[in-house]
């Protein structure tokens, strides 16, 4: 009876403040980022596996992996990019699974999934009721991108570019929620997907409805059949 929403976007585009509106109106949202940050903490399977291939170098002083320079490994060396999410990918899959289950037991009947790379590995996209990317035209997003973090026009670029195109991704997605605008719109956006969302969980309740009175008709007729027969 729960159905997934599979959420993504780019660097820049907007993502976090679709995912604030989304958790105001009470939605259950789990962030794939967050949990890519648990499991390589020093306690995980996942740390022990990343320090041995990627060596002892990129851990700071109290133990933890630097991110930032593990980061600028995996963005100049694509093979070691693949090794790392070889590595992170299926721990960080049953940290989601595992929350997943603990909201399906909570009585929620549908979970946007917050995945950046859901496009990119397609995977998981197959599991999903639907698809969501955040959008933002190129301009912005670099415009964005260079004052978040203080980027060079040149810099900001080469850090789009190592991602799969906005473009692209808006292609991919059952909806596209358009963040190159001002957040009032943004908002407007976030609630008409909000309310296609509740839509969907009516309509799974008159299937599961409409399943019940089949299910019990059929029960009765297989009572009546066998009360004829004896």
């Amino acid at each position: 009876t729960m159905f997934l929403v599979g959420l993504s976007g780019g660097i820049a585009s907007g993502k976090s403040t679709v995912v604030a509106l989304l958790q105001e109106l009470g939605c259950a949202v789990i962030d794939a980022d967050v949990i890519a940050r648990e499991v390589v903490q020093p306690h995980f399977k996942a740390y022990q596996q990343i320090v041995h291939y990627f060596g002892t170098e990129i851990l700071l002083e109290n133990g933890e992996i630097n991110r930032e320079a593990l980061g600028n490994i995996i963005f100049f060396h694509p093979e070691k990019r693949q090794l790392l999410n070889s590595i992170t990918h299926p721990e960080i899959q049953k940290e989601m699974l595992k929350q997943i289950l603990k909201y399906f037991v909570l009585g929620y009947r549908y979970v946007i999934l917050d995945i950046p790379l859901l496009f990119e590995t397609k995977r998981l996209t197959k599991f999903m009721k639907y698809t969501v990317v955040v959008y933002c035209d190129p301009s912005t997003q670099c415009s964005r991108l260079m004052k978040r973090n203080g980027l060079s026009q040149v810099e900001a670029r080469a850090r789009i570019a190592s991602q799969l195109p906005l473009d692209e991704k808006r292609k991919l997605a059952s909806h596209v929620i358009d963040n190159s605008g001002e957040w009032e719109s943004t908002r407007r956006q976030v609630l008409r997907l909000h309310a296609h969302l509740e839509d969907s969980l009516h309509f799974l309740w008159v299937r599961l409805a409409a399943g019940t009175v089949v299910a019990g008709l059929g029960g009765l007729m297989y009572l009546l059949l066998l009360r004829f027969i004896s």
